[in-house]
């Protein structure tokens, strides 16, 4: 097949969901930049890629790279000649097959991947557990991530994703710097169950990060935008006269660095245990921004 065909087919996917390729990344869940190559020709897309492309684009995947009667393991048969009976259409049009659950079979098995390693920690989740927590099979789940490696790579960038979208979501519209920080630290305090669960989630990937040259790769590009974005609001706080002048860098490298201490601490301590609460840490990172970040008042 020609990889220049391939992509044109899969622009046409992305065009029909009419969203832009990085959303369309984070959707099959792969890194924006690997689909830019792929979609450039410099890269070719992998048979699991494929899979997810048709999956979230509702294609038949034999369509995608140009295949007659492909199986497709996640449900039904895909190809442009799945059946004699059936017409050839084109890669924008929907296959008849049973509806997909929310997000499409690859976010489910994502999801419920980050789910069972907040519960068990990552080792401890076999590819068996996934299939039953998605009520498919194990084929299903190796159609879509071969391997336990691309299934945690997939695993990190959607939480990064995650992460990211709900920051944007809580922070759109706030003007004042100070607010802004402390909605910040609002929402990497561990007070609810999904907080708590996307913490357990970290402290695993942090261990597989020094483990794993993916991984870690994942972690330092994570860190690197969690930690700009910090800088950012500091860096406004100080603009707007909110912070005192400091090093923005080195102070957003600091508090990040004390809200991941004190939530592994949270974690780690007995419910109930003085100091070690979600509050605790709370009014810790409050201080900590007071005494050293916030702006003496001039009216005192």
């Amino acid at each position: 097949m020609q990889q220049d065909e391939v992509a044109a087919r899969v622009r046409q996917v992305i065009d029909a969901a009419g969203v832009s390729a990085r959303e369309f990344a984070r959707r099959i869940v792969i890194d924006p930049s690997k689909l830019s190559r792929s979609l450039n020709g410099t890269r070719r897309f992998t048979a699991a890629e494929l899979a997810r492309i048709a999956d979230i684009g509702g294609v038949d995947v034999g369509l995608l790279i140009g295949a007659a009667g492909t199986a497709d393991p996640a449900g039904g048969t895909a190809g442009g000649a799945a059946s004699a009976a059936s017409p050839a259409r084109s890669p924008s049009a929907p296959r008849p097959a049973p509806p997909s659950p929310e997000g499409g079979r690859p976010l489910q098995i994502v999801r419920e991947t980050v789910r069972l390693i907040a519960e068990r920690g990552f080792h401890a989740v076999r590819v068996a557990d996934i299939a039953a927590a998605c009520h498919t099979s194990t084929a299903a789940i190796h159609y879509h991530f071969p391997g336990r490696d691309e299934l945690l790579e997939a695993a990190v960038r959607w939480c990064m994703d995650e992460d990211t979208r709900r920051r944007a979501d809580a922070t759109a519209g706030t003007r004042h710097a100070g607010d802004e920080l402390r909605l910040l630290i609002e929402l990497q305090t561990p007070r609810t169950e999904q907080q708590r669960r996307q913490w357990c989630v970290w402290l695993d990937l942090w261990a597989e990060a020094a483990r794993s040259t993916t991984v870690g790769r994942l972690h330092v590009e994570y860190y690197r935008q969690w930690r700009g974005t910090v800088a950012e609001v500091i860096r406004r706080g100080v603009e707007q006269g909110v912070f005192r002048p400091v090093d923005v860098d080195g102070a957003a490298l600091a508090l990040t660095a004390l809200i991941d201490g004190l939530a592994s601490q949270v974690l780690a301590a007995e419910p109930g245990s003085p100091g070690t609460g979600a509050q605790s840490m709370h009014d810790a990172l409050i201080a900590h921004v007071d005494a050293c970040l916030t702006a003496p008042d001039p009216s005192r």
